[in-house]
């Protein structure tokens, strides 16, 4: 089965990984220097216009470079193959994608935190309410929010540059899957790919997809991730939660109904998780079953590894926009975090200073929640001096505890949503940065 429609994506790689060779079999001396130079020179010029290459239904791109030297340089061109195979050869070709793929999507995972780091700073003291189970749950911050959306940004940048790394070793020189007999030298190789290594087992260079597997973990967990701040924004902008509005580039309109505003950039980032976790899975799979060296099924991990790296790689870009673009709603959320049902735990924990153990605390203000319930009343509803008669542990020092902003201000363990704790927030995320 013909593999072009899928590889003629490598075509640099391959020119890069063939040029490589080159010089191996220069070192090798089984070409002279004006063989080499004339080989470098046609390689160079088809680099040097890649769209232009002359693809005439080749079964794939190694075949077609192949074909392209031969017939510009007849019999020399036909010796660039020797100690070589297609299986080290596309290797390699993969791992030069990789490399540079992944420390790109690297790049874009860590300015999707820094737009959030912005975002932070500005609203480091929007109080809005945080939420468990989808339900109220205490005061924090918006900056408090975001950035514990940018934090798994910067680990996701930290596995993706791993997966670059993971693909930093040239299969070069491993031949069909047990290297040559003309002296052939794979770190020097190596060295000129610009690549960290050279293989140290020639069947496993051959049959090794880890570094694919590492790039397709990365872009899953990433897109996990961008699917939980989709997810945010979502809920945020519609009228239920009414935190945010989209603008207008990152919202698009009903084609029925004329008065909607519908985040769809969030959503089709949301909805690209579950296309990139299938990329994984399809590898995993391919590869559970092969036995060592080289199987043609390993045909299929290029398209799934470019799939994923096409999905996640505009999701980014459009969340970072999207997210620059938002127009939040302090008041909204404000009174969204009014509810001094918020404020409870600050309440238990006022007990546990006065000695109260924490079981009884959090029975105590329990009770008190659902009395007041039982009466059709909140919290808010108290006066002062009903505190002690609702339970004798209480006084009227409760009312200075209901106060979200209070509430915050008093929560400085670090990586809380204090101040304090959110400018040191802001100053880790911004060293990881840099």
């Amino acid at each position: 089965m013909d593999s072009l429609p899928v590889d003629r994506r490598l075509l640099v790689q391959d020119l890069r990984a063939t040029a490589a060779h080159v010089d191996a079999l220069h070192r090798a001396g089984l070409l002279d220097t004006t063989e080499r130079q004339r080989l470098m020179q046609e390689i160079e010029a088809l680099s040097a216009a890649p769209e232009a290459f002359p693809f005439e239904g080749d079964e794939d791109v190694h075949s077609a470079v192949e074909r392209v030297l031969t017939e510009r340089l007849g019999p020399l061109g036909a010796k660039v193959h020797a100690g070589r195979s297609r299986n080290d050869l596309v290797a390699t070709d993969l791992r030069l994608w990789v490399k540079d793929a992944a420390a790109a999507l690297a790049g874009k995972a860590r300015a999707m935190a820094s737009v959030l780091a912005d975002r932070a700073e500005e609203h480091a003291g929007t109080i809005v309410p945080g939420y468990t189970h989808l339900q109220r749950a205490q005061p924090v911050t918006l900056g408090h929010h975001l950035l514990a959306h940018a934090f798994p940004l910067l680990r996701d940048a930290g596995r993706l540059d791993r997966a670059s790394e993971s693909a930093d070793v040239s299969p070069l020189g491993a031949g069909a899957l047990a290297t040559s007999t003309l002296g052939l030298d794979p770190a020097a190789t190596a060295a000129g790919l610009g690549m960290a290594g050279a293989f140290e087992n020639s069947i496993d260079a051959v049959s090794d997809r880890d570094f694919a597997l590492d790039l397709l973990a990365a872009c899953t967990i990433t897109a996990v991730h961008l699917s939980r701040l989709a997810e945010d924004a979502v809920l945020w902008c519609s009228q239920e939660f009414g935190f945010a509005t989209p603008s207008d580039e990152h919202a698009t309109g009903s084609s029925m109904m004329p008065h909607k505003r519908n985040p769809d950039v969030a959503e089709l980032a949301r909805g690209k998780a579950g296309r990139i976790l299938g990329d994984l899975v399809r590898l995993v799979t391919v590869l559970k079953g092969l036995p060592l060296a080289y199987d043609r099924d390993l045909q299929e991990d290029k398209e799934a590894v470019f799939d994923a790296h096409d999905a996640l790689a505009p999701a980014l870009e459009a969340m970072a926009s999207m997210i620059r673009g938002l127009t939040f709603h302090p008041e909204r959320m404000a009174a969204a975090a009014s509810d001094p049902a918020l404020l409870t735990t600050d309440i238990a924990e006022r007990l546990v200073r006065d000695g109260v153990p924490f079981r009884e605390a959090h029975a105590a203000v329990a009770g008190v929640v659902k009395r007041l319930e039982d009466e059709g009343r909140t919290l808010g509803d108290v006066k002062p001096d009903e505190w002690a008669d609702l339970d004798p542990r209480l006084g009227q020092w409760v009312e200075d505890l209901l106060d979200p902003e209070r509430s915050v201000a008093a929560r400085t363990t670090p990586g809380g949503p204090s101040a304090a704790s959110i400018e040191a927030q802001l100053a880790s995320v911004r060293a990881h940065l840099r």
